[in-house]
């Protein structure tokens, strides 16, 4: 696991080390590659990812552009947790409502479209050094339950704080801390062999 969290911190937080842009367009810059990874391993999907990233970006620029610079970040990722949440309900809407249409078959006789889970299959993280720890390590982080998902994810591969975490995931900074602490349990008993 230790080879894999350093592949994710050399890849994803290569930008951690410059300070945060003081306008919106850099700020927007600075943030959108990642955005997009972290919204493409929740939902799977690079169509649904770009959107929810394109979305979340103009929501903060209609109704954030105002906020001080170091409150963009949890906002953003705050409305960007939100907009994959909501594309994913709509998912399980769609699929509920094809199953209940009469079995598959419009009237015709001929198939419904169904839709399918997205390929999780490798994107654009294929630069990874190592690509089947990536995906030990995406499976893993995509068994965890939501919540805990969320925290690992702002925290560690974000580099977000305490505070800003649950900012962004509306919850308390202590539930943070459980959450995140729960995730990190089950990502070591999930990638024990890449110890």
């Amino acid at each position: 696991m230790n080879s894999v969290v350093s592949t994710l911190d050399t890849d994803l937080l290569a930008d951690d080390a410059v300070a945060a842009p003081a306008t919106l367009d850099a700020f927007l810059s600075y943030i959108e590659r990642r955005a997009f990874r972290l919204a493409e391993l929740n939902l799977g999907n690079r169509e649904d990812a770009l959107d929810a990233v394109q979305d979340a970006m103009l929501r903060l620029v209609k109704h954030y552009r105002d906020k001080p610079a170091q409150e963009w970040t949890p906002l953003f990722w705050g409305i960007l947790r939100r907009r994959i949440v909501d594309l994913q309900r709509r998912r399980k809407v769609r699929s509920i409502m094809v199953g209940w249409l009469g079995g598959g078959r419009d009237d015709d006789g001929d198939d419904l479209p169904i839709w399918d889970p997205a390929d999780n299959g490798p994107g654009p993280l294929d630069r990874l050094q190592d690509a089947q720890s990536y995906a030990d390590m995406a499976a893993a982080v995509k068994k965890l339950p939501q919540r805990q998902r969320e925290a690992f994810m702002l925290r560690v591969l974000e580099g977000l704080d305490v505070a800003e975490t649950a900012q962004a995931m509306g919850c308390s900074e202590g539930s943070v801390k459980t959450h995140l602490s729960r995730a990190m349990q089950h990502l070591r008993d999930q990638l024990e062999e890449w110890r």
